[in-house]
């Protein structure tokens, strides 16, 4: 696994925290990790032909 640092507003780290702390993610990296497969997977539906949807993400 390779190591990323990124920026992340603090709302949604504080949103993210709220997860972790809930017990949905282990932890904040688990819970990132989770996200940028979903917005794989949702591109990758994109291309493999099916309709084109709007993205539950949104370039910052």
């Amino acid at each position: 696994m390779e190591r990323v640092t990124l920026r992340i507003p603090k709302q949604q780290i504080e949103e993210v925290e709220q997860m972790v702390e809930t017990g949905e993610f282990p932890n904040r990296s688990e819970a990132i990790r989770s996200a940028v497969r979903e917005m794989l997977n949702e591109q990758d539906g994109e291309y493999n032909g099916r309709r084109r949807t709007e993205r539950s993400w949104a370039k910052v």
